[in-house]
C-alpha cells in the first residue's frame, strides 16, 4: 500500500510498515491543497490532528482503505462519511491511556497539596506551612464520566487511594470492575467530591460542563479535564470557582486550542483582554498543562505499536 503520513509518529510505525513492503510517504509539511492533489493513489493515511479529514478529502481519496489516528480523539475525521465509503477508521487510545491516567492523578495530587505554589514560595525565600496545608484523596468520592480506555485506566490507578469511584457511561450497559460502581448521573451530582471527564468530543459532549451542569452538584467539587477542551465552558468554571461551587480545576485541554493542538497563542485566541483567561492563569485554584496528558516518551511508541497491529490486522 501507499500510506501517507500527514503527521509524525514514532519511527517504529513507519519502519515496521516499510519492513512489510509498504511505501510510506512522509508528508509532514504538505499543505491541505497538496494532500488533495496527491491522495488519489493513497490506500492509507496516518494522522494526528493537523488536517481535517472531511468529505472533500475523502472524495479525492478514491482508493483509500484506512485512516489511522495516532491518538484517541476522532473529531477531526468525518467517520460517518468514511464508513459510507468503506474506509476503516482506527485510533490508538490503548497506547496513551496509562499516560493520561497518571497525568490526571498527578495534576489532582499537585492541586490538593498546593505543590506548585509551595515550590514557588520556597524558591522566593518564603516558608509558609499553614496556607499550604493539603487535602487527602483518601476517602473522597471520585466521579468519572466515560469509562472507555481512558476512564477505566484512571479508575484502575485510583484503586490504591482508597477512594469511592462512581462511573457514568450511557453507552455501557454493565461494568464488571469490582473497584467501581456504575451509577446514573444523579448519583454523581449527589456525591462527587471530584469529577473527571474521559469522553470524546461530540455534539453531545460539547460544553457538557456549563453553569447549569455545575450547579446540579450538591457539594463543592474539583474538576479534571484531560479529554477535550470544548467539553468545558471555561467562563462558567471561572464563575463557579469564584462562587466556591468548584474548589479547583485541573485542565490539560482548553476550549481556545487550535485544531491541531500544536499551537496556542494568547493573542491569536483573543485572550489578552479575556477576563476569564486572565483570572485562570493567575489563580492557584487551577492546575494547567499544554495538552500533554497522553504525551509521554512511552506513549509515543505504544501508540505506534497499537496502530501497526491494527493496520497489519486490516
Amino acid at each position: 500500500m501507499n500510506i501517507l503520513f500527514i503527521d509524525t509518529a514514532h519511527s517504529f510505525l513507519i519502519d515496521s510498515l516499510r519492513g512489510d513492503g509498504h511505501r510510506c510517504i512522509e508528508a509532514y509539511d504538505w499543505s491541505r491543497e497538496k494532500v488533495l492533489l496527491e491522495i488519489g493513489n493513497v490506500q492509507g493515511i496516518v494522522i494526528r490532528s493537523r488536517i481535517v479529514i472531511d468529505r472533500q478529502i475523502l472524495d479525492a481519496a478514491t482508493d483509500l482503505k484506512f485512516i489511522a489516528r495516532a491518538g484517541a480523539g476522532m473529531e477531526s475525521i468525518d467517520i460517518t462519511y468514511a464508513g459510507e465509503k468503506n474506509v476503516r477508521c482506527m485510533n490508538s487510545p490503548e497506547g496513551n491511556r496509562d499516560a493520561v491516567a497518571e497525568h490526571a492523578i498527578g495534576m489532582l495530587l499537585s492541586l490538593f497539596n498546593n505543590l506548585i505554589r509551595a515550590d514557588r514560595e520556597i524558591r522566593e525565600g518564603e516558608w509558609i506551612r499553614e496556607k499550604n496545608r493539603g487535602v487527602e484523596l483518601n476517602g473522597k468520592t471520585v466521579g468519572i464520566i466515560g469509562y472507555g480506555n481512558m476512564g477505566s485506566t484512571f479508575a484502575k490507578r485510583l484503586k490504591g487511594f482508597d477512594c469511592k469511584i462512581l462511573v457514568y457511561d450511557k453507552y455501557l450497559k454493565s461494568i464488571r470492575d469490582s473497584h467501581v460502581e456504575q451509577v446514573e448521573m444523579n448519583r454523581l451530582f449527589e456525591e462527587a467530591d471530584v469529577l473527571s471527564l474521559h469522553v470524546p468530543l461530540t455534539d453531545e459532549t460539547t460544553y457538557l460542563v456549563d453553569d447549569i451542569f455545575i450547579n446540579r452538584f450538591e457539594k463543592a467539587f474539583y474538576l479534571i479535564n484531560t479529554a477535550r477542551g470544548k467539553c468545558v465552558r471555561i467562563a462558567d468554571v471561572v464563575k463557579n470557582i469564584k462562587s466556591g461551587k468548584i474548589k479547583g480545576a485541573c485542565f490539560d485541554v482548553f476550549e481556545y486550542e487550535d485544531l491541531s493542538f500544536e499551537k496556542f497563542s494568547i493573542e491569536l485566541a483573543g485572550l489578552t483582554s479575556n477576563p476569564d483567561w486572565q483570572y485562570l492563569i493567575q489563580s492557584d485554584q487551577f492546575m494547567l498543562s499544554p495538552h500533554i496528558a497522553g504525551w509521554t516518551h512511552e506513549s509515543l511508541k505504544k501508540i505506534a505499536e497499537v496502530l501497526y497491529s491494527k493496520i497489519k490486522a486490516l
